[in-house]
């Protein structure tokens, strides 16, 4: 895993083998940034990262300038590795060891960018939840953006603020809009 752009780029993060992940790969998360990058001051936005697992999204966030960012999993060791890489990096990240869906009940401050990275087994009720929480609960500022990263052979069009999708390869980013 690398950091592609910003402050860090270039820097190459080895993830311990044993974390249950599936990293974002360069060429999405490339995608991705060229698309944010046209709508957001990064400097000035906050970002929520769900199923953050490594922290892979995040780091590129931080790289670009962001501030203020908060990760969620409920895996104890992929937070510790996200602690020690942002120690290593000398920027905050807060992290918070909770169920994503349970979370998202709780949260009560909007954010600019929502980013949510779960399994990508996981069924459309399941995906469709975290759009459905995320609306409910008013968990973006205006012109806020919540983007779920997912498998191409899942399909979100039709989840609620259902905005459009990007495919890389076999991952599909779908953004989500009040």
């Amino acid at each position: 895993m690398r950091i592609i752009s910003g402050k860090y780029k270039g820097k190459r993060l080895t993830a311990p083998k044993k974390l249950p992940v599936r990293p974002t790969t360069d060429i999405a998360k490339e995608g991705l940034f060229n698309i944010l990058r046209n709508q957001y001051n990064f400097s000035s936005i906050s970002v929520l990262d769900l199923f953050t697992g490594t922290g892979n999204i995040s780091y590129e966030f931080i790289s670009r300038g962001t501030k203020d960012i908060t990760v969620v999993d409920s895996h104890y060791a992929c937070l510790g590795y996200i602690k020690s890489i942002a120690k290593e990096l000398d920027c905050p990240i807060e992290t918070i060891k909770s169920d994503v869906y349970n979370y998202l009940e709780k949260v009560k401050h909007p954010v600019d960018i929502i980013f949510a990275d779960p399994p990508y087994d996981f069924s459309i009720d399941q995906f469709n939840k975290i759009p459905e929480l995320v609306f409910k609960n008013e968990l973006l500022n205006d012109g806020g953006i919540l983007i779920i990263e997912h498998s191409k052979h899942t399909s979100l069009e039709e989840s609620i603020n259902f905005s459009n999708s990007r495919k890389y390869g076999g991952s599909v980013f779908s953004f989500f809009k009040k």
